[in-house]
């Protein structure tokens, strides 16, 4: 049995839950969200709880048990808390704005980076280098986050480059000149 998907999940206050034809809608105060359950897999609700259980042990359903359980709780605490990636751009001429429904970045190339956000994904800037990616959807943020520092990841010599906020960079000494 799995041991993360034989836990049950709460759901709590506001939040309410409903299963048709798998495909599992939750909504909450920040949204709602619709994902199809895997046919490996069966999810109920009740009492409050939702609980997701294989019919065998079978490969494929002992490998749907646990992750199933784990979207259905990012769905959750998605509706109810939403998720944040911080990202830090360091560099000097670098910066970020949002101007409507666009990202505008200038990276040091001979243009600026424009990147349209996805719907559902909300971008705060905070002195032009601080980023705030935030949305419900933990795989949307997480994705619109890994695009965004796509654009100019950070290098080890200076350190330049869009990174995430708790990521530590290993920095390499340069070349010595000859002596």
């Amino acid at each position: 049995m799995s041991r993360i998907g034989k836990l049950p999940i709460e759901v709590p206050k506001g939040v309410t839950v409903t299963l048709a034809d798998s495909v599992l809608t939750v909504k909450g105060p920040k949204g709602e969200l619709s994902r199809t359950i895997m046919p490996e897999v069966s999810v109920a609700v009740e009492d409050g709880k939702i609980s997701v259980t294989r019919p065998d042990d079978a490969i494929k359903s002992r490998a749907a048990h646990g992750l199933t359980r784990t979207l259905v709780n990012n769905m959750v605490v998605g509706v109810t808390t939403g998720y944040q990636t911080d990202l830090e751009i360091n560099g000097v001429g670098y910066r970020a704005e949002v101007k409507g429904a666009e990202l505008v970045l200038s990276l040091g190339y001979s243009h600026p980076v424009v990147f349209p956000l996805p719907s559902g994904i909300a971008v705060e800037v905070d002195k032009m280098t601080k980023l705030a990616v935030k949305g419900i959807d933990k795989e949307l943020v997480g994705q619109t986050a890994a695009k965004i520092r796509s654009f100019r990841g950070p290098e080890p010599y200076k350190g330049k480059g869009i990174k995430y906020a708790t990521e530590t960079i290993l920095r390499k000494a340069g070349k010595t000149g000859k002596k």
